[in-house]
């Protein structure tokens, strides 16, 4: 069976959406010298690698090292930030699922030490994007024994960041707003 590239690209790259408009929202960052913000490599171990000739290796077996952390880390005006993105489907709730538990200990970690930690979740069939804080995470899973979030609580816990042109996502607009108390421009 032949498919179209559309057609593949739209089943195959399903969640890449949000990682590919904040890996673009960083590199802005970088070139215009705003802050340093990276994705994360994820850990992994290859056990075997095939040669098909002198120039061309395929990795053909690997596992995971550890259990990653967190998507995206680096600096913005002096403090460390650290968090994970998610896109997920639903119209009207975010399952726990959806974060591990080491990464909740992680970003816990990371806020403990004086970082900024929080996560980015797109709810892709209502369009919105949300910036929400990791303690109003751990608040609500200490204070709730749902195993999602509903959206009304990113709605009154969390922020709301924009889609623009350029940069496509501007969370740290976000981060002046609760952390270095500038209003919006």
């Amino acid at each position: 069976m032949h498919l179209n590239k559309t057609f593949y690209n739209k089943y195959a790259n399903r969640g890449m959406d949000l990682e590919y408009d904040i890996n673009s929202t960083n590199k802005y960052y970088l070139d215009n010298n705003i802050a340093v913000i990276y994705k994360k490599p994820t850990p992994i171990r290859v056990s075997k690698v095939s040669y098909k000739n002198n120039n061309s290796k395929i990795i053909t077996e690997a596992f995971y090292e550890m259990p990653s952390t967190t998507d995206y880390n680096g600096i913005y005006k002096g403090k460390y930030i650290d968090f994970d993105a998610k896109e997920i489907k639903s119209k009207t709730s975010y399952a726990l699922s959806n974060i591990h538990n080491h990464q909740l200990k992680h970003l816990e970690k990371v806020k403990e030490h004086g970082g900024i930690a929080f996560l980015i979740v797109k709810f892709t069939t209502n369009n919105i994007i949300f910036l929400i804080e990791i303690d109003k995470i751990i608040d609500f899973i200490n204070n709730s024994n749902r195993k999602s979030i509903p959206i009304s609580y990113f709605k009154e816990n969390g922020y709301i960041v924009k889609e623009s042109y350029i940069p496509r996502i501007d969370y740290l607009k976000v981060l002046d707003k609760i952390y270095f108390k500038m209003e919006d421009l």
